[in-house]
């Protein structure tokens, strides 16, 4: 199984979209002034810090001869910056990406050489009256200035294995399950949890059963984790901590399925002594259970796919690993 990225990629795709058509038609505008004065630098520099405010969020606005090297300033909106005056350009990522004939480009998100962030560079072709290539305007955007729309990207809640560690995996057939403290104390924990999901608002539990914790998330502070150890875990007065919170309508796992969630994650804990769980979580919200095995291969899965299989299906070392 692999991961889907075709919704991902379409986000990314309607955001470049969205780019373009905002600089398209001001790049090709002020190009076209810029013919006439095209080689000499200051009559360019002028053009085109009279025009740098039609090109919305645009950091730098500048000149390319044909081969890539720069014949303006570096135009900003605090005024001409000389330093790259004459910087070959034409090893940067967004000149290798645009082609013979094309008019106008936006590159793929790169890192800056400056600043070190996500920069987009726009590219817009420059031919004289005749159709001879004289060069590039060049326009360079900080990634975090754009206006991008950002809707979040909603991942499919699809099953996704992600093999692990060659190293673990290698040696899985020399270890051994150790019971912990969480092992020894398995009724107790989960009667715990399950408790904390559905009456006090813990959404995301992931349990590490080696290390005898918890991290948590709750709905009341959901930008933090906490941790739990096996001494809160065990007590069930740990619930008097937390505000009772009503199991919420949009999560995508019902409340009556939490119980048998947790008790699957204990049948993998103790399925084998070589194959076996070592951490266990669920989100209640986007249906997830997530798995991590002994030789370090980790499953992604729906809560209802999860519950479907049964133990012969992770007893294989081909399934799990």
């Amino acid at each position: 199984m692999t991961i889907d990225k075709d919704a991902l990629r379409a986000s990314i795709a309607e955001q470049r979209k969205l780019l373009k058509n905002m600089m398209r038609g001001p790049m090709h505008e002020i190009a076209a002034r810029c013919v006439a004065a095209w080689g000499q630098r200051e009559a360019m520099d002028t053009i085109l810090l009279a025009a740098l405010s039609e090109i919305p969020n645009c950091k730098y606005l500048y000149g390319l001869d044909s081969s890539g090297v720069q014949i303006t300033d570096n135009i900003s909106h605090e005024g001409l910056l000389s330093k790259d005056f004459g910087r070959d350009r034409s090893m940067r990522p967004y000149m290798q990406q645009i082609k013979v004939g094309q008019g106008f480009m936006l590159s793929d998100a790169y890192i800056s050489v400056r600043a070190k962030r996500p920069s987009l560079t726009a590219l817009q072709t420059v031919f004289d009256a005749n159709g001879k290539l004289l060069g590039y305007l060049g326009a360079d955007f900080d990634l975090r200035d754009l206006p991008l729309t950002r809707e979040v990207y909603e991942e499919a809640p699809s099953w996704q294995q992600i093999k692990g560690d060659p190293a673990i995996r290698t040696t899985v057939f020399h270890q051994t399950r150790t019971d912990s403290r969480m092992d020894r104390h398995m009724d107790e924990v989960l009667g715990v949890l399950e408790e904390l999901v559905l009456e006090h608002g813990f959404f995301h539990v992931k349990l590490h059963f080696s290390s005898s914790r918890a991290t948590i998330w709750l709905t009341d502070d959901p930008f933090r984790y906490r941790l739990m150890d096996i001494d809160m875990l065990i007590d069930p007065d740990i619930c008097l901590a937390y505000p009772r919170r009503v199991y919420p309508d949009n999560a995508l796992v019902p409340a009556g399925k939490i119980r048998a969630i947790l008790e699957n994650l204990r049948e993998l804990r103790f399925m084998d002594d070589t194959f076996y769980l070592r951490s266990g979580g669920l989100n209640i919200f986007n249906g997830m259970v997530s798995l991590t095995f002994s030789c370090d291969g980790s499953h992604y899965i729906p809560w209802n796919e999860f519950l479907n299989k049964k133990h012969a299906f992770w007893a294989s070392q081909q399934t799990v690993c």
